[in-house]
């Protein structure tokens, strides 16, 4: 293993490890055991692009994902939930894209609206989600709707959820549609991209002495903060001229990761 890239070593194992299930180590640096996989297609969701064999998760993820779609199910105009990446089958860095989703706690769900749940695998390839962004993410556009909001209202006031990632435009337009209870807002974070999906962030299971959770969002609603990021696409601050360049990305070796890693690659 030595010197061979992580993502390659997990990114080629097909199937989860038959051990208990546990996370190891940081949402992006770590793996995990025991991963189950989210059925392909339920009665209130289904998982998509299904050839990149990223429908794995920790088995509360996969409750989560049950709970939440069942609840999307109740909006007008949707069925249910498209679900796009969680994990590989034992976690890991992924062999492209996402620096995250490494402990099956981390959940891709399309803003598309499902219209139906019986794609076939080869639309489930080519179907794509909306964007829901105006102004290189500054506001929402019209494909936003108050159903979104609630979605993303009931996931971020669930219990099980540490923070949910979106554009900064639709955080700055649920602050000033909620008129109730605000408390959930503090969980929905902005961040570049999530236009066309919003990334649920599972806390790690209690008792999981190897999971390692991130720090916990700042106090308050977090309103003020995502209405800076908003001025600051509208009105972008001047480029710093002596900012350091950014150091090209170092993919991980398997002595970066949680030592118990090697035992969850080597698992049947």
């Amino acid at each position: 293993m030595k010197g061979v890239e992580a993502r390659q070593l997990f990114g080629a194992k097909a199937q989860g490890s038959r051990q208990s299930a546990v996370p190891y180590g940081s949402y992006s640096k770590g793996c995990l055991a025991g991963g189950v996989q989210l059925p392909e297609s339920g009665p209130t969701w289904q998982a998509m692009r299904l050839s990149r064999n990223r429908n794995w998760g920790y088995p509360q993820t996969v409750d989560f994902i049950r709970d939440l779609s069942s609840f999307a199910a109740t909006q007008p105009g949707w069925k249910g939930l498209y679900i796009g990446d969680i994990s590989q089958p034992r976690g890991g860095p992924m062999l492209s894209g996402h620096r995250s989703h490494q402990l099956g706690l981390d959940i891709d769900i399309w803003m598309l609206p499902p219209q139906r749940l019986n794609l076939s695998t080869k639309e489930r390839e080519s179907i794509s989600s909306i964007s829901m962004r105006k102004n290189k993410g500054a506001y929402v556009n019209s494909n936003w709707t108050r159903q979104h909001h609630e979605i993303l209202k009931a996931a971020a006031s669930d219990p099980r959820v540490a923070r949910i990632f979106v554009f900064p435009g639709a955080k700055v337009q649920m602050c000033n549609d909620e008129k109730g209870n605000r408390a959930w807002l503090r969980k929905i974070r902005p961040w570049w991209g999530h236009h066309y999906h919003f990334h649920v962030r599972l806390n790690c299971p209690k008792g999981a002495k190897g999971c390692v959770d991130q720090n916990p969002p700042p106090a308050g609603d977090g309103c003020k903060d995502a209405e800076k990021w908003v001025q600051d696409i509208l009105f972008p601050p001047p480029s710093d001229p002596n900012a350091p360049k950014p150091k090209p990305r170092r993919e991980l070796q398997m002595a970066d990761l949680p030592r118990q890693c090697i035992n969850v690659l080597q698992s049947p």
